[in-house]
């Protein structure tokens, strides 16, 4: 978390929580949602500022309940998840090694590997400590076709193989998606169930302060 995040709740702890407002896309891109977006039920308009984008990514994290939020400032910003916390990209280096990547440029190591009844790939890495979820993310859809020429998939479309490194193979099980967040502990839509769940201003997005 920023510096200035953390002087920012020092000095206003008590500013209501805002919901609804920001999304993460099933291919990692963050969405500001307007009151018209939330409205309809629409995705909202992607966030392109990079210094914004940045700001996100590193005061990004997940409460006690596996709601997943935006630390702006004094103001947590809870997020609509379309499917799962991260986003990855798989690609190959130039060696030859695959190559994880999640929505915040991080190195994401799996450690198990999913495969839901609507044909998505989960991939999990380890928690950094005991109490703590793995943390779960869901392949882009871009990058199926390099993902299954390094897997085996069997024809019932439940179980297989993804052969991550020469010497590390993951076997693929089988979830349905409708059970992925109670799996892995995390909440895909938090709106209403913040721990100071009163209505907010939209956060700022214009970048950080």
């Amino acid at each position: 978390m920023d510096d200035i995040v953390r002087q920012a709740l020092a000095k206003w702890p008590n500013v209501p929580h805002c919901t609804g407002w920001l999304l993460l896309d099933r291919r990692g891109n963050w969405r500001m949602r307007d009151e018209a977006a939330q409205a309809q039920g629409a995705p909202g308009e992607p966030i392109r500022h990079e210094a914004l984008l940045g700001f996100i990514h590193r005061n990004y994290e997940a409460d006690a309940r596996g709601q997943w939020f935006f630390q702006n400032g004094p103001q947590r910003v809870y997020v609509e998840l379309v499917y799962t916390p991260w986003i990855v990209r798989l690609a190959v280096d130039a060696n030859g090694a695959l190559t994880l990547t999640d929505q915040a440029g991080g190195t994401f190591t799996p450690n198990a590997a999913w495969l839901d009844d609507e044909g998505g790939i989960l991939l999990t890495q380890a928690p950094a400590g005991e109490r703590e979820q793995p943390r779960v993310a869901a392949l882009h859809d871009h990058d199926l076709d390099l993902f299954s020429e390094h897997a085996e998939i069997a024809a019932d479309g439940q179980s297989g193989a993804f052969h991550w490194r020469s010497d590390v193979t993951l076997p693929l099980q089988a979830i349905a998606r409708a059970d992925v967040g109670a799996r892995f502990g995390f909440v895909a839509s938090p709106a209403g169930q913040a721990t100071a769940a009163q209505a907010a201003p939209a956060p700022d997005d214009h970048g950080p302060a």
